[in-house]
């Protein structure tokens, strides 16, 4: 009889992103430089999901590390939430084109790692940065700014949506507005 082999939360983690490095489920694996897996503290009670990578995220296989990335650190910073104890990911691990939005065979295509990865974390919340990253965790159309702040659930894991930091790159009068919603975030990782 072979013995029982237990294999740990690090390595089913490690797992799934060697499967997600050669994923060929769409067609954005033709034009990646680099898949963007995610980062982070795997036992994270704070998981924030962007949308796609960007040109940046691309080139160095890092989610949220340009400009919009740098804002997300520097108020994760302001409200006393270590960026270190947090996990970054997004629905898509490959960068559309021209940073075009993600199409829907693109979104499935990729939502099962996504789900994987959550199971595999199991934060107390998450935070949706952006419009679809909001709607493949919460189900909800509609725009985001009726959205926002809004309390959700995901199998019995709260999800908060907010702004992308690019859009508060493009309309600074949202910081404060944002600044609010990791306020919430940050008071229902404390429940």
């Amino acid at each position: 009889m072979q013995p029982v082999k237990f294999t740990s939360k690090e390595d089913i983690f490690e797992e799934l992103k060697k499967e997600v490095l050669k994923c060929k489920k769409c067609e954005l694996h033709k034009t990646r430089t680099n898949v963007v897996f995610g980062e982070g503290d795997i036992n994270a009670d704070l998981m924030f999901v962007g949308e796609a990578p960007g040109k940046d995220e691309d080139l160095q296989g890092r989610p949220f590390v340009g400009r919009a990335g740098r804002l997300l650190r520097d108020l994760l910073r302001d409200v006393g939430i270590d960026v270190k104890s947090v996990y970054i990911a997004n629905c898509l691990k490959c960068r559309p084109p021209n940073n075009r939005d993600p199409l829907a065979d693109e979104l499935i295509a990729c939502f099962g790692y996504l789900k994987k990865q959550i199971e595999l974390i199991q934060p107390k919340v998450i935070a949706t940065l952006g419009r679809y990253s909001t709607y493949e965790l919460t189900n909800q159309k509609g725009a985001l700014g009726t959205l926002r702040g809004k309390v959700f659930q995901y199998r019995n894991i709260k999800v908060v949506p907010m702004y992308h930091p690019a859009y508060l790159l493009r309309n600074p009068k949202a910081v404060d507005i944002f600044v609010e919603d990791l306020k919430k975030v940050k008071s229902l990782m404390m429940q």
